[in-house]
């Protein structure tokens, strides 16, 4: 059973993971256009291939301390030359670009422990500590305090969340068994948690955008514990967050059913008829039901003719 402390009480922040944006005057430089996202996506799964294949993590502390949940890399060379490559241990799921629907990734993960509680969704809430580290395995981000994600992934400083390889990653694994303890110290135990890695490719992750130490078109590793999850309404109608992702591409900036700008999962009207989503459905004993008054197949709450 894994299990870890905290002697402090549990930090819930929301991080938004953005990207600033200024406008070019209009007599300076014209913006060189971006890569072809296709093209980068070859390069960019070779480069954490050739990095896979090159490093391992620190499989032998996790099997001779259970409670140890920090993962670290290093090159196999020298006195690591016999350890086992990551590329032998890690597993890899297909992700659709959503700016570029025809490109597709090759999401690398590395499980060290999928974690015995619930499972997120795209679009909830996690509580997790973090590492965030480029290729070189410099350190450009990180969480030591768990806090509160929201894993909603959008295309732009305006559209909140993490991005998206990180998203895709987490909802592979599970928070922890039970809720956290509360120990007489004051510190707070969590009981088999989700601890693991992804190996970003720059198409999941910031692409053409440098910021901070982050160069343009980088590949990038997020280790981290997942503790918790919370399904997320966030805009309180109701229907779960992931329940509006009406064309099921795990991107709900694009579910807009009655036009007026603002996304299903934001709109507590989402079929414009100035009747609250909310009064549209029904809810009994926990579970959501969605009439269809006059039986035309389209639920009430987007029949903006009910």
């Amino acid at each position: 059973m894994m299990k870890i402390k905290y002697g402090f009480a549990l930090l819930i922040v929301m991080l938004v993971v953005t990207v600033s944006c200024k406008k070019d005057d209009d007599d300076g430089p014209a913006p060189i256009p971006p890569r072809d996202r296709g093209e980068e996506a070859i390069r960019a799964q070779a480069e954490i291939e050739a990095f896979l294949e090159t490093h391992f993590y620190n499989y032998e502390d996790f099997d001779a301390d259970p409670n140890n949940f920090k993962i670290k890399f290093d090159t196999i060379a020298g006195e690591n030359a016999s350890k086992t490559p990551l590329i032998e241990q890690v597993t890899s799921k297909v992700v659709n670009d959503i700016f570029d629907t025809d490109v597709d990734y090759k999401l690398y993960l590395l499980k060290v422990r999928e974690g015995g509680g619930e499972r997120p969704h795209f679009s909830d809430y996690t509580t997790t500590t973090y590492d965030g580290r480029l290729m070189n395995l410099d350190l450009f981000d990180s969480s030591v305090i768990p806090i509160k994600l929201n894993l909603v992934n959008g295309k732009s400083a305006q559209e909140v969340g993490v991005i998206r390889g990180l998203q895709q990653a987490l909802i592979e694994f599970k928070g922890a068994v039970g809720e956290p303890i509360t120990n007489p110290d004051g510190t707070l135990s969590f009981e088999d948690f989700g601890i693991g890695a992804v190996f970003i490719p720059s198409g999941l992750g910031y692409f053409q955008s440098s910021r901070g130490d982050l160069d343009a078109y980088g590949q990038l590793i997020f280790s981290f514990q997942l503790f918790a999850s919370e399904v997320a309404d966030h805009d309180g109608d109701g229907i779960p967050s992931y329940m509006e992702d009406l064309n099921n591409n795990q991107y709900l900036f694009d579910d807009d059913t009655d036009g007026n700008g603002l996304p299903n999962y934001l709109d507590n009207d989402d079929d414009g008829d100035g009747r609250l989503t909310k009064f549209e459905i029904e809810i009994i004993d926990g579970e959501i039901f969605f009439p269809d008054t006059n039986g035309n197949g389209t639920p009430d709450y987007l029949d903006d003719t009910i």
